[in-house]
């Protein structure tokens, strides 16, 4: 009789673990919905922690900015391109330093994060430049890929401004902001060596 009692309470204690483990298991499931990405143990959980982070993605674009314009200046023919190109690149070795005066205001240390949105939009250029003959076409592709990089700089400074504003780092929104305003008005350059000439010339290459 005793043996038998022993059973059933095992029986019981086995059933019990069961459905607490279906339950959190159940739990589990509710908690993370299917397709939700897990984030890194590094992840930021703050918004100054994320605009840190954002602030190391585009310190190390813009960097690399500095390498990847002097090669679209060197595959240009337009003078007015040529020209806007290396004009940007000066602005940008500027953008670099004002960004570590960013840093500086917000008490952190300066230091790059790869940026892989840059890192494909520059491959992007170097292939546009590989799939073009030298001339006029190639002009028309080095400009749209430097507009995609100046909307994604646009953008990302915007947002950067926005959550400097909302961090009360006043400093900070002031250098973002310039910057911000510099990258608008080489998209305007870049709008307007497009249609004065460089792809109406483009067009021409179809009709021959």
């Amino acid at each position: 009789m005793k043996t038998a009692t022993k059973n059933t309470t095992a029986t019981k204690s086995k059933s019990t673990t069961a459905t607490k483990s279906k339950s959190t298991t159940a739990t589990a499931a509710k908690a993370t919905p299917k397709g939700t990405v897990k984030a890194k143990p590094s992840a930021a959980d703050g918004l100054r922690e994320l605009f840190v982070d954002s602030l190391k993605d585009i310190y190390w674009a813009e960097k690399a900015l500095t390498k990847a314009l002097p090669k679209m200046a060197k595959n240009a023919t337009s003078e007015n391109l040529i020209k806007a190109i290396n004009d940007h690149l000066a602005v940008t070795q500027e953008q670099v330093l004002r960004l570590e005066k960013v840093f500086k205001s917000v008490g952190e240390k300066a230091a790059a994060k790869k940026c892989d949105a840059m890192e494909g939009l520059i491959k992007e250029g170097e292939s546009i430049m590989e799939e073009t003959e030298s001339g006029a076409v190639r002009d028309a592709g080095i400009i749209a890929a430097s507009q995609k990089i100046e909307h994604y700089e646009i953008a990302t400074y915007g947002t950067l401004a926005a959550f400097a504003a909302t961090l009360g780092e006043d400093d900070a929104v002031l250098l973002l902001e310039k910057t911000l305003a510099e990258e608008k008005e080489a998209d305007t350059l870049l709008t307007e060596a497009a249609y004065n000439t460089i792809n109406f010339d483009a067009s021409e290459e179809d009709q021959k």
